[in-house]
C-alpha cells in the first residue's frame, strides 16, 4: 500500500519509528497530487512550499528525539471556506477570488497546533451551496471511484482529496449534510459534530444556525484524532458550547452490547434506492448480531425537513451574503452609480445557485411572507427537534441511510435544483436539530460505487457514535 493510502494513525506509527520521514511522506502525497489532480480536481490552492517547509520542521523535531503529536507531519486538506491566514480563501466564488484572510479560523488554529502538513485548500460548491461540487466557480471535482460521477458536496473537494490519496484527512463544513453526503459518495468517514462543539469563528458563513466544521478521514480512529484536535470552546464564537471535550479515542471500543439503535421508519420510504436500503438494513443486522438491540422509532416530522431547511438556510444565507456588495467585502464591478455597481458586482460575481438561494431567502424574509414562511419554518424546526428528543428517550443512536442513492453522474441534476435538494433528505434533519452524525462506508453498489450509512447521536454524545462506528468498522 502506498503511503498516501494509509491512515493517519498508521503513518504516525511509521514516523515515530523513524521508518519514514515527514518530508518523504509529504513528497509522496504531492507526487500523487501531481498525478491525480488533473483528473479529480480536488484543490483550489496547493501550498507546496509551505508543506515542504513544515515537513522539514517535523523531521527536525523527530531528529532531536522529541515526541510528536498524533497528527504531526500528516498531510491534510482544508475546505476553502475555512479562513487560513496568508493563504487564499475563496469559498469557490469569484466574488472572493483574490481574498487572502488576515487571520486563521479557530478550528484551523487548533488543528495547526498539531503540526499537520497542509497540502492545500479544497474545492467546494460556491459558498457551500450545493450537493455535487459542480457549483464551484472555478472547476468541478470528480469522484475518485468513478470520474464520471460527482463526489458530493459541498465538501466534495475534501472528500475527493482523502478518497483519491491527495490528503490523508481533511476538514469540511456541514450545513445540511455537506460532510456526510460526500463522505458516503466517496467511501470515507465524515463526521458532523454537535452544533457548537467546533468553533465557527473563521468559517465563512452560509447559514449560521446550521453550519458546523468536521473531519473527513480514512477510518474512525483518524476521525477521533481530528475531533480531539478541533473541538473545544471558543470565546470568539457566541454559539460555541462550554461543554468539556472528552478524549474521543477512548470511545474506540469494539463493543455495542446493550446499545439500543433506532431505525426510523420515515427514512425507508419510496425513493430510497434498493441497494442503499439493503446495505443499511444489513448494517442493522450486523449490529444486532454484535449484541445491540434494534428498535423501530418514528420521526414523524421528517417529511417537512427539506422544506424547513430550504427556508431557514436561504434566509440566513441572504442575510450573511449581504456584505458582498462591492464596498464592504469582496470583488467590485464598476457601475455608473452605487446601485448599478452593487447590481453588477452581485450579478457577475455570484454563481447561479448562490443567487437562487439569496432570492429565496429574501422572499421568505420579506414583509408579508415572514410569518407565512420563515416563522412557520422555525416552528417546524422545533417539532423536528422534539421528534429526536422523544426518540432518544428509547434509543442511544439512530441508524439511517446517509443518502437516498449512490453518487450520481456529473450534470445529471444541475438542471433540476429541486431534485438536487432532495439528495439532502437523510442529512438535513440532523443539522436542523443540531445533533452529531457520521457517515460510515458500508459497501458498494453493483456499479462499484461506495455506499454509506449514517449514525445520529444525542447532543454532545459523539463518543457513543464513535464507539458504534468503530465496532462496525472492525468487523467489516
Amino acid at each position: 500500500m502506498a503511503l498516501y493510502d494509509k491512515t493517519a494513525h498508521e503513518l504516525h506509527a511509521l514516523l515515530t519509528a523513524k521508518e519514514i520521514s515527514a518530508s518523504e511522506l509529504t513528497a509522496e502525497v504531492l507526487k500523487r497530487v501531481d498525478e491525480a489532480e488533473d483528473k479529480i480536481g480536488a484543490y483550489l490552492e496547493i501550498t507546496r512550499d509551505k508543506a515542504a517547509a513544515d515537513a522539514k520542521a517535523v523531521d527536525d523535531k523527530i531528529a532531536r528525539g522529541e515526541a510528536i503529536l498524533p497528527l504531526e507531519g500528516i498531510p491534510c486538506a482544508v475546505k476553502d471556506n475555512i479562513c487560513t491566514k496568508g493563504i487564499r480563501t475563496t469559498c469557490a466564488s469569484k466574488i472572493l477570488e483574490n481574498f487572502i484572510p488576515p487571520y486563521d479560523a479557530t478550528a484551523y488554529i487548533k488543528l495547526a497546533a498539531q503540526n499537520p502538513i497542509l497540502i492545500g485548500k479544497a474545492n467546494m460548491d460556491e459558498f457551500a451551496m450545493g450537493g455535487s461540487t459542480e457549483n464551484s466557480a472555478f472547476h468541478v471535482t470528480r469522484n475518485p471511484h468513478n470520474l464520471e460521477r460527482v463526489p458530493g458536496g459541498s465538501s466534495g473537494g475534501s472528500a475527493a482529496a482523502v478518497a483519491g490519496g491527495e490528503a490523508v484527512f481533511a476538514l469540511g463544513s456541514d450545513t445540511g449534510g455537506s460532510i456526510r453526503q460526500p463522505a458516503s459518495f466517496c467511501g470515507v468517514v465524515g463526521f458532523k459534530p454537535t452544533y457548537g462543539r467546533v468553533s465557527r469563528y473563521g468559517l465563512v458563513a452560509f447559514a449560521s444556525s446550521l453550519d458546523q466544521i468536521g473531519p473527513l478521514t480514512r477510518d474512525v480512529t483518524d476521525c477521533a484524532l481530528v475531533l480531539n484536535a478541533i473541538c473545544g470552546h471558543d470565546d470568539m464564537d457566541s454559539t460555541s458550547t462550554a461543554a468539556q471535550v472528552p478524549d474521543f479515542t477512548k470511545a474506540l471500543v469494539a463493543d455495542v452490547k446493550g446499545l439500543r439503535i433506532g431505525l426510523p421508519k420515515e427514512y425507508f420510504v419510496k425513493g430510497i434506492d434498493a441497494e442503499v436500503e439493503t446495505a443499511v438494513r444489513n448494517v442493522a443486522k450486523k449490529f444486532e448480531g454484535l449484541g445491540a438491540e434494534i428498535v423501530e422509532v418514528s420521526l414523524p416530522h421528517t417529511e417537512y425537513a427539506i422544506s424547513t431547511y430550504y427556508i431557514i438556510a436561504p434566509a440566513e444565507a441572504a442575510t450573511n451574503l449581504e456584505r458582498y456588495d462591492g464596498v464592504s467585502y469582496g470583488a467590485r464591478v464598476d457601475g455608473a452609480d452605487i446601485v448599478e455597481m452593487m447590481t453588477n458586482t452581485r450579478t457577475e460575481k455570484f454563481g447561479a445557485e448562490v443567487k437562487r438561494r439569496i432570492m429565496i431567502g429574501n422572499y421568505a424574509l420579506s414583509a408579508g411572507y415572514y410569518d407565512a414562511y420563515y416563522l412557520k419554518a422555525l416552528k417546524v424546526r422545533t417539532l423536528i427537534q422534539r421528534d429526536f428528543t422523544d426518540a432518544f428517550k428509547d434509543v442511544d443512536l439512530i441508524l439511517t441511510p446517509t443518502t437516498p442513492n449512490a453518487a450520481f453522474k456529473l450534470g445529471e441534476m444541475t438542471s433540476d435544483p429541486l431534485k438536487m435538494y432532495l439528495q439532502d433528505i437523510c442529512t438535513v434533519p440532523v443539522n436542523i436539530a443540531g445533533l452529531p452524525g457520521v457517515s460510515i462506508p458500508c459497501g458498494f453498489t453493483s456499479d462499484k460505487l461506495p455506499l454509506g450509512f449514517q449514525l445520529i447521536g444525542k447532543p454532545l454524545d459523539e463518543a457513543t457514535i464513535l464507539r458504534a462506528a468503530f465496532t462496525y468498522e472492525q468487523i467489516s
